[in-house]
């Protein structure tokens, strides 16, 4: 039973020396700081780089046996407030 989670995104090397973002990986931890969760983000280098606010993405969520039991799905939406019926949605 979870009464709150701890989200931490594992840095890569390679994003901190160059400045560029690479696919994002995150740690789901327990109160106690125990990993129950792992999750990583799937989209395109286009998408991070020069849509990264707005970027289109999938999240796979995995247990600690490496099963999947969570996805998450986010179109590439803008976000102008000309364009009102097109704002993010998870």
């Amino acid at each position: 039973q979870l009464d709150r989670i701890i989200i931490h995104q594992q840095v890569e090397l390679l994003e901190a020396i160059l400045g560029t973002e690479t696919s994002s990986k995150y740690e789901i931890k327990n109160h106690l700081g125990q990993r129950i969760y792992f999750a990583v983000e799937e989209n395109g280098c286009f998408d991070r780089n020069l849509c990264s606010p707005i970027r289109s993405f999938t999240i796979r969520i995995a247990d600690n046996t490496g099963r999947e039991v969570i996805t998450v799905n986010r179109p590439l939406r803008c976000n102008s407030c000309w364009f009102p019926c097109f704002l993010q949605e998870v």
